[in-house]
């Protein structure tokens, strides 16, 4: 509903970030992502549409640029690069930032997932559009809308982030180092437990209950972070782990062109 191809968080995320870039009169975009990148998909659009020039460094197999994210993004101009997982992991290191500052001059580089500092302010933004409530459930991966929410928290609405990734040691501190809690900040939680084995894994089982949820509540839903995410919330309310009667609010974070995975 935001925008037909930078959707949901994406767009949120990005908004200030693309800003920046044409302030600084940046020659183009640089990101990382995986073969179905949400994030790859929605800077490739958005650089089409502000004549920036886009490039994506991709975790994974170059047999994979004829999948339909991929395909996408190529015919919208990006620049695709993979990689192996073990120079992947370099994304964050300054050497290799320098590297790629030195092979792509004057493009702006853009963490995976667009969760940067920059991100924080556009995320903040939707708790202008949402009703009040005990808690806000989202799917997380990256951290940037979890840290974005949180920088601007209602003091009576909680934050539960369903990890749709292994995220166990590191996920909550990548959200401490985009948004810093306060001491004794005890107003949102990581649930680690429904990740179905790990980024885009999802077993025939669970596409089947995720397919089964959205044609009950007619919301369309993808298996990589929504619909993962909602059927472990559905999940936890069946064990009692929410109070009964509380009023929650379930944040689809878009991404639907993921579904197209298979």
């Amino acid at each position: 509903m935001l925008h037909p191809e930078i959707s949901g968080n994406k767009w949120r995320k990005l908004k200030y970030v693309l800003r920046h870039a044409l302030s600084e009169d940046a020659r183009g975009l640089l990101t990382f992502g995986g073969a179905y990148s949400n994030h790859l998909h929605a800077l490739a659009a958005a650089g089409r549409q502000l004549e920036l020039a886009t490039a994506g460094i991709v975790r994974g197999e170059a047999d994979s640029i004829n999948n339909p994210t991929l395909s996408d993004a190529s015919a919208w101009g990006m620049a695709l690069e993979f990689v192996d997982r073990r120079q992947y992991r370099l994304r964050h290191t300054q050497a290799y930032l320098t590297q790629l500052a030195y092979r792509y001059p004057g493009y702006h580089i853009v963490p995976e997932g667009g969760s940067c500092p920059l991100a924080l302010p556009g995320v903040a933004e939707l708790w202008q559009e949402l009703p009040p409530s005990d808690e806000l459930i989202l799917p997380v991966a990256s951290g940037g809308t979890l840290a974005g929410l949180l920088s601007a928290r209602p003091a009576g609405t909680r934050l539960r982030g369903y990890a749709v990734l292994k995220g166990k040691g590191w996920l909550a501190e990548t959200v401490h180092q985009l948004y810093p809690p306060a001491d004794g900040d005890s107003g949102w939680q990581l649930r680690l437990d429904h990740h179905g084995g790990g980024y885009a894994k999802c077993s025939a089982a669970d596409r089947i209950a995720i397919a089964q949820l959205s044609g009950e509540l007619r919301v369309p839903l993808e298996p990589v972070y929504s619909g993962k995410a909602l059927l472990g919330l559905f999940r936890d309310i069946a064990a009692g782990c929410y109070t009964p009667g509380s009023r929650l609010i379930f944040l689809h974070t878009g991404g639907l062109q993921g579904a197209r995975s298979g």
